[in-house]
């Protein structure tokens, strides 16, 4: 039987939002490092390269599963790409009532669909290194590190990239 699609719904940054902060408060009850919920309005994430438009709910049927933020641009860890060569995804979040469930996989899947209707042949995105967890997650869906920027304080940033 053939799985049912995932729909990406942009745009509706609260309930985005609503679904992120549910995550961020579960990771912090498991002792892991994730976002703040602080960091997870409007007023913090919204700026120049994040518009509400790029505030994404995905369904699957008619339960809203994950959320994320899709960019045309990630000027932060990505200023030399060339606009229109990759969708740039921060902040992918799966409601807990879906977990293992294979939703991230599905959610990415219609992120790649999306991004082979518009001509785009990468999806870009960036983690700590050091997130054993994550790193598992997006290396097992198929993306690739393609670079390590490390930082003064012994922190470093993987850069993923996801060849469509």
């Amino acid at each position: 039987m053939e799985q049912e699609a995932v729909e990406l719904c942009f745009g509706r940054v609260d309930e985005a939002l609503a679904i992120m902060q549910e995550v961020s408060e579960w990771g912090k009850q498991m002792g892991l490092r994730i976002w703040p919920k602080e960091w997870l309005t409007r007023e913090a994430l919204l700026g120049m390269d994040v518009k509400e438009e790029n505030f994404c709910v995905a369904l699957y049927g008619k339960s809203a599963v994950g959320a994320f933020i899709l960019q045309e641009q990630d000027q932060q860890y990505w200023p030399n790409a060339r606009q229109g060569e990759a969708l740039y995804l921060h902040k992918l979040c799966v409601g807990r009532k879906f977990a293992h469930q294979n939703m991230a996989c599905r959610i990415v899947g219609a992120i790649a669909e999306k991004c082979k209707e518009e001509g785009i042949s990468r999806i870009r995105l960036d983690t700590s290194l050091d997130e054993q967890k994550v790193r598992k997650i997006y290396l097992g869906m198929g993306f690739k590190i393609v670079d390590i920027i490390d930082y003064n304080n012994g922190r470093s940033m993987a850069l993923y990239e996801y060849e469509i």
